[in-house]
């Protein structure tokens, strides 16, 4: 089987030759170019022959076009930090205007696409990151977004309209690039942040609004949750074809999200980090050790956990960018039969 066919088989129900895997980190010295970075993610998937590129532009590509304040080091070791929201009071909300899908940090997020459709290997999909509407408007709201949601409802909903159809036709102008689906992240669906009533009034709607713009167009579509104690029953449901979440370092397992949930799994990998400041801290196995039978046994425990059926190997969310290459060739050696 080639890349596609065998990840294609996966998502089918069908036994592949072999499980599909693949790995993506932050490539913060190129994520500024969108050539550079089609370049180093085609580079970085060849070098390691993975199955699938998930596309990796910086997280807050959808925030300083609405005027969050960024710093950017260009540096693999670094990566770009939030240091100021862009809606300081409730009038800052009205900034928040529609957006074309090739305007600044959109725009160049898109060319990345562009690229990668000329550059990508033949039969290798490629996949593009989006965020949920309520995940940008984090970003551009930081702290103040709870209070807002809970006080100023309205002005919130506006705002998250805007964003949503700002969204939509990034979506609708990458579909066109010729991406092979979306990893859908959702930095919202957790406990820690908000509970189901105000989850389902601020996030779901628009959520399901983004992805049913794309969910018949492409076929390789994942949901990724984000963080800890997170809604797996709320976001498993939602209509993409894969489910990825920090399976490694929070409920569910994934012996126990199999139970109740029957799409195909991708994960495995405990990699995961959390913002600590303004900067990402990484609880990495591929990064803390430099052992590749261990790496091989992590693997093969996922694998265990479902039987080997329904399952593509890779990071619960990003992996560490200090993860050794012997580490990455054992993440693919594991999957070999």
């Amino acid at each position: 089987m080639n890349r596609e066919e065998r990840v294609r088989a996966v998502l089918a129900g069908q036994e592949p030759d072999r499980i599909p895997v693949s790995v993506w980190m932050h490539l913060s010295q190129h994520d500024q170019d969108p050539r550079s970075l089609a370049e180093a993610m085609v580079e970085f998937n060849e070098t390691y022959d993975f199955d699938f590129i998930k596309m990796m532009p910086f997280g807050a590509y959808t925030t300083p076009d609405w005027g969050t304040k960024l710093e950017i080091f260009c540096d693999k070791y670094k990566e770009v930090e939030i240091v100021a929201p862009a809606i300081t009071c409730l009038e800052d909300y009205k900034t928040i205007q529609p957006l074309a899908p090739t305007h600044g940090s959109w725009g160049k997020t898109l060319h990345c696409a562009q690229w990668l459709n000329r550059l990508v290997k033949p039969n290798t999909p490629y996949i593009q990151t989006i965020f949920s509407p309520a995940t940008t408007l984090k970003k551009l709201a930081g702290a103040r977004m709870i209070p807002d949601m809970k006080e100023h409802p309205e002005v919130v909903h506006e705002a998250l309209e805007v964003i949503t159809e700002t969204t939509i036709g990034f979506v609708k102008a990458n579909i066109e690039a010729g991406v092979s689906g979306f990893f859908f992240a959702s930095q919202c669906g957790t406990y820690d942040l908000m509970d189901d009533v105000m989850f389902a009034e601020f996030c779901k709607p628009y959520d399901l609004r983004v992805i049913n713009a794309y969910k018949d167009e492409t076929w390789f579509n994942v949901i990724h949750i984000h963080g800890l104690n997170v809604m797996f029953d709320t976001l498993s449901s939602y209509p993409c074809n894969v489910v990825n979440w920090h399976d490694r370092q929070t409920m569910p397992t994934l012996k126990e999200a199999r139970e109740k949930c029957s799409k195909v799994f991708l994960g495995g990998l405990r990699e995961g980090p959390s913002i600590v400041g303004t900067s990402l801290q990484y609880d990495s196995i591929m990064s803390s050790s430099d052992d590749a039978a261990l790496i091989k046994k992590h693997i093969q425990e996922a694998i265990d956990m479902v039987g080997g059926k329904g399952l593509m190997i890779g990071p619960g969310c990003v992996a560490d960018p200090r993860s050794p290459a012997a580490n990455l060739h054992a993440v693919r050696a594991a999957v070999e039969r």
